[in-house]
């Protein structure tokens, strides 16, 4: 068996300290930690070496393409643990590390005033720190003067003391050489802007905002109900696909198999005559439509936010202009997705010019980035492999480190929570599915403990156009309510999909889908429909924007309430100035229950209290806490959530 054998020399020249235990990292560094721009990253490790030698140690980061490197000292905080933070104040792409070195004039100094304690003479020793200060460079003017000053004092008056100075060993902390100094391998961090963490998305079919039954609706249409959108407290306006759409093999109502005349397709069945994944429907409008929306959601403090799918319908110009990026069956038709998708193709991400098509979906996206897209919503993961997608989420950031991607995936756990550390800033959850206390409650806590906090930021999305959950089914607004209540304060990002509220719930018998489905039919709707729960979306997003507890998800905490048919949980600002609980009921009954509440606390003038008042945030009304806690009631008919501020 062949064995690396290390010599004396090669062993000697290894470094001289170990660096573990690097938080925070993902899989040993191999993916990114997620930040938030211009907020602190705090770093932690453990840093050693052999013997008694003082070890200086320092965080040193840089963007990803940048030459430089910043530094940022680093504390030790006992059993050789050291914490140490920076921050970036731009989104985009940094890495990190960490140095540690000897300070060789702090480990002399501190044995030096060891001897003198015990009366021991230190003349030699004094005068192998003098010779440590030739070994001083490049330091700063101000230390430079330091180290100089000192030095003649101790050659004028030959005491040790002039070498003791705290300020001298100041000065020579960051001057003197530093021979065995260590770095640690490089850490990936992907800094986004404030809209990763926090946001509130409305979903919508462009095609169906025709005010006029019968009638294709257009981009000016959807700009007509911006402010209605903004009403209601939502900051992103996300578009299922707005690309022509083919004809070969499009699917009717409800899916049906054929499509009858008039049925205007799937709009992710994306490709026509008219063009592909660069080009709008032509019954929506023309790109200056296209800007004018752009322009008015910016208006009404809206973002837009495009479903991205990388699949084709057979009509996509692709299949003539690049047909060697698609599989081609013996009898030379082209290869359609399998099952209920046969009005889509998925192009061959392996295919001898897998370059270029690569590349034209990243162009793709880049010309709707042009056009003032900010987020985007991916779509079918599956149907392009691991590697397309990091490659496509480093150029994408790289030249635009603002835009947003969201992994829209419900795939398998495993996937999701991979397609997150390849860097999608926002993915979609199981969320739906659980609805007992338990499930929330187990499902949350996987998603906010360490490390999935890291890398993966959940949306907590309600229903989707092609997703209607059987808890919905009854069109009983306590469970409309109480959902979006969940969704909005569980998680720092969630959303909905158009006729939410106005309790829409008609579905396809035993399968949750919407009995006929807006992704096969245009649905136009009275959107002021009577029986809507539009203000209470706008009260909940309005509680949402004034407390910053509520504008992130990872500080959340349950608490004990006896009642299993309610949950209730905590959630604080880091700080923690800060404290918001919420009740929500999962059932229609009323009911009574004690909530308890000793151990919360808020930091109030600089120090920790225990909150001692709830403030109702829809009421404004106070209550006392006493003996730890509160007697709470809900009527889930009337309101199944409860939200408080805490005061102490």
């Amino acid at each position: 068996m062949n064995k690396t054998i290390q010599t004396v020399e090669s062993a000697a020249a290894g470094s001289a300290f170990l660096i573990e235990d690097v938080y925070p990292s993902i899989d040993g560094g191999r993916f990114a930690v997620k930040r938030i721009a211009g907020e602190p990253v705090e770093v932690w490790a453990d840093i050693y070496r052999d013997g008694e030698a003082v070890i200086a140690a320092a965080l040193i980061w840089r963007g990803e393409q940048d030459r430089e490197w910043r530094s940022e000292p680093m504390t030790h905080h006992g059993n050789d643990r050291w914490c140490g933070a920076f921050t970036p104040v731009e989104p985009g792409q940094y890495v990190y590390a960490i140095e540690a070195w000897t300070d060789e004039f702090a480990t002399w100094s501190h044995a030096v005033a060891r001897k003198r304690r015990t009366g021991a003479d230190v003349s030699l020793d004094a005068i192998e720190g003098a010779g440590l200060l030739t070994k001083a460079h490049g330091a700063r003017q101000d230390a430079a003067a330091v180290i100089i000053r000192q030095c003649e004092d101790y050659l004028r008056n030959g005491d040790v003391a002039s070498l003791l100075a705290a300020e001298l060993g100041t000065a020579m902390a960051e001057s003197q050489s530093r021979p065995d100094l260590t770095r640690s391998p490089l850490f990936p961090l992907s800094i986004d802007r404030d809209k990763a963490r926090f946001s509130a998305w409305y979903q919508m079919m462009p095609r169906s905002q025709s005010a006029l039954p019968g009638r294709h609706g257009t981009l000016r249409d959807c700009i007509a109900r911006v402010p209605d959108i903004a009403a209601m407290g939502f900051d992103v306006l996300y578009f299922t696909p707005i690309h022509p759409i083919g004809h070969t093999s499009r699917k009717g109502r409800n899916d049906a198999p054929v499509a009858n005349e008039g049925d205007p397709g799937s709009p992710y069945a994306i490709g026509s005559a008219e063009g592909g994944h660069d080009a709008l429907h032509p019954e929506l409008g023309t790109i200056e439509d296209f800007r004018a929306l752009v322009a008015t959601c910016l208006e009404y403090g809206l973002e837009l936010a495009l479903d991205f799918a990388v699949q084709c319908s057979p009509d996509h110009p692709w299949m003539t202009q690049h047909p060697e990026w698609f599989k081609w069956r013996p009898d030379r038709s082209v290869r359609t997705a399998d099952g209920p998708y046969s009005d889509i193709v998925i192009p061959d991400f392996a295919s001898v010019d897998r370059t270029g098509l690569w590349n034209a979906f990243r162009d793709a996206m880049l010309f709707w980035i042009d056009h003032g897209v900010t987020i985007f919503a991916i779509d079918n993961h599956d149907t392009a492999p691991l590697p397309f997608w990091e490659w496509l989420i480093h150029d994408i950031r790289r030249r635009h480190p603002e835009v947003i991607l969201f992994s829209k995936t419900y795939a398998r756990p495993k996937l999701m929570k991979g397609l997150a550390k390849l860097g999608f800033a926002q993915s979609f959850t199981y969320f739906p599915w659980r609805t007992e206390r338990w499930e929330l409650e187990q499902y949350l806590g996987e998603l906010t403990r360490y490390p999935e906090r890291e890398f993966y930021r959940p949306n907590l999305f309600v229903n989707t156009a092609d997703l209607l959950p059987y808890h919905l089914q009854s069109g009983e607004a306590w469970a409309f309510k109480s959902r979006i209540a969940l969704a909005a304060t569980l998680s720092g990002n969630y959303g909905i999909f158009g006729g939410f509220e106005l309790l829409e719930h008609e579905a396809i018998p035993g399968r949750e889908e919407y009995l006929d489905s807006e992704k096969y039919r245009i649905k136009p709707r009275d959107w002021d429909k009577p029986g809507n729960i539009k203000p209470y979306i706008a009260a909940l997003n309005r509680i949402r924007t004034e407390n910053a507890a509520l504008r992130q998800t990872v500080n959340l905490r349950f608490l004990g309430v006896e009642d299993g048919e309610t949950i209730a949980f905590v959630k604080q600002t880091a700080e923690p100035d800060n404290a918001v609980i919420v009740v929500i009921a999962l059932s229609r009954h009323v009911r009574e229950f004690w909530l308890p509440l000793g151990d919360v606390t808020i930091d109030a003038g600089g120090q920790r209290h225990h909150v001692t008042t709830l403030e109702n945030l829809v009421t404004g009304e106070r209550s006392c806490i006493e003996w730890g806690g509160i007697r709470l009631r809900i009527d889930p008919e009337r309101d199944p959530a409860l939200l408080f501020r805490g005061l102490a």
